[in-house]
């Protein structure tokens, strides 16, 4: 290298360092990147304006922020680059409310619902793609993967799996030609496998979440008529309830049952703890729940709604009720479980019972709601502080008032038992899901309990 090469390096060298120490520690905080006056943004977007804009006049009000240096980051322009967001799946058709046509004018597919905007509606994704002249299959349960980025849709005849990236349908599968798939199903804690009930038979299937592929059978021979089912937080146990008073309790390892739990009635919609050691379960011909000891496999305590509020409407034969068959259809924990929620069919309102220790919980009529439909499911929000029921209402569950509805793009409510709260990151990957039933949360639960 010549002596006039190396002296232009040299000099580049000297005037990048000279340029550097004047863009980082000598540059004075009001000046953008360009070494001009910044005395505020605009927008939001981080557009630097210099201070003969900023100048605030009686005819010439400013209306921008002011210029912060700590945020100021030049051309990164927030408001125009796509950013992550909550929103919420509702599959249908999704079953019944008050009104035997719910099923049929919300329509099939998974309707999307933006809560940042009072839920105003997003999409409609078709998911089982028919004909106008066919009936589309009910849809019994709907869960979501983080790991696979696929939502999966029971229907009464197909599993479904929907990549959320790209709203296309990725895979269905019967596994049978006598229609018994699918029922209600949970995702293990790796998002890579599922437990999903048959379509009321007395069986439930182990599936691969990527492929669809079978994985194996758990046998619930003493619970025929699957139906719901939840599974522990752990994933290592699942409660698969049938049409019946008997539930089954199984392992994921072996895929074998372990025990297994009768109830007074038929069980209806479960929820379980944080630890999984209690079962809380609507029955028929209860308004209120039963409480079992998973360990023990015994039910240990009975929890009814004074007789007077429903007990002679039960009994009258002239009086129709949308519970499902029950004097209520839905139940639910607050995460932290310091309340149990359940669904009045009979009175078409929410019942809130207070967590008061040792299995004892006490109905406060303080908090009940009064719906316009009856509710027949629960599912708790994300965080914990709204919760969505099957009536189409959002519940604060804070303040226990109606703080939205759920509706179509037509302005129908929405009465699907079928929804899940989802947070996605900017790709449209999901980062965050609920699970849609009502458990307790483990870290809710701890939080609640040290602050005591």
């Amino acid at each position: 290298m010549d002596r006039k090469t190396l002296f232009a390096a040299a000099s580049t060298l000297a005037l990048a360092a000279f340029v550097g120490s004047a863009q980082g520690q000598g540059k004075p905080d009001n000046l953008d990147a360009g070494g001009k006056p910044c005395a505020g943004v605009l927008d939001d977007e981080k557009n630097c304006l210099d201070p003969s804009i900023t100048r605030n006049t009686a005819d010439r009000p400013y209306r921008g922020r002011t210029y912060d240096a700590k945020t100021y980051q030049p051309s990164q322009m927030p408001h125009f680059v796509r950013k992550g967001q909550e929103l919420i799946y509702i599959a249908t058709p999704g079953g019944l409310s008050d009104d035997e046509d719910s099923g049929v004018y919300n329509g099939e597919g998974i309707i999307v619902l933006n809560p940042a905007a009072n839920y105003a509606f997003v999409k409609r994704i078709p998911v089982q793609n028919l004909p106008a002249s066919m009936k589309p299959e009910e849809v019994s349960a709907m869960m979501i993967s983080p790991a696979t980025n696929y939502a999966y849709i029971s229907t009464r005849g197909h599993l479904i799996a929907l990549d959320l990236a790209t709203d296309k349908v990725v895979w269905s599968k019967t596994y049978d030609p006598i229609n018994t798939c699918c029922e209600r199903g949970a995702v293990t804690p790796d998002g890579l496998t599922l437990e999903v009930g048959s379509n009321l038979q007395n069986y439930h299937r182990v599936i691969d979440a990527r492929t669809g592929d079978l994985k194996g059978i758990i046998p619930t021979p003493q619970s025929p008529n699957n139906h719901n089912m939840v599974m522990s937080p752990d994933g290592k146990t699942v409660f698969n309830a049938p049409n019946g008073v008997t539930l089954t309790v199984a392992s994921m390892e072996t895929m074998k049952p372990i025990k297994t739990i009768t109830f007074s009635d038929h069980v209806r919609p479960l929820v379980i703890n944080w630890d999984a050691s209690r079962i809380y379960a609507n029955l028929n011909n209860l308004l209120g729940f039963e409480i079992a000891d998973v360990k023990s496999g015994k039910v240990i305590k009975r929890v009814e709604v004074p007789g007077e509020m429903w007990k002679a409407k039960w009994a009258d034969p002239n009086q129709v009720f949308f519970g499902h068959g029950a004097p209520m259809h839905a139940i639910g924990l607050t995460p932290d479980e310091s309340e149990l929620w359940i669904g009045d069919a009979i009175n078409n309102q929410l019942l809130v019972f207070d967590n008061e220790g040792q299995d004892n919980w006490k109905l406060n009529m303080t908090k009940a709601l009064k719906l316009d439909h009856p509710a027949d499911w629960i599912t708790m929000g994300l965080d914990g502080k709204r919760a969505f029921l099957s009536s189409g209402d959002v519940v604060d569950v804070k303040t226990h008032k109606v703080v939205g509805k759920l509706r179509d793009e037509y302005g129908h409510l929405i009465h699907s038992e079928k929804f899940l709260d989802v947070q996605f990151d900017d790709k449209g990957h999901v980062t965050r899901v609920v699970n849609q039933f009502a458990n307790g949360v483990p870290e809710a639960v701890k939080r609640r309990t040290a602050s005591k």
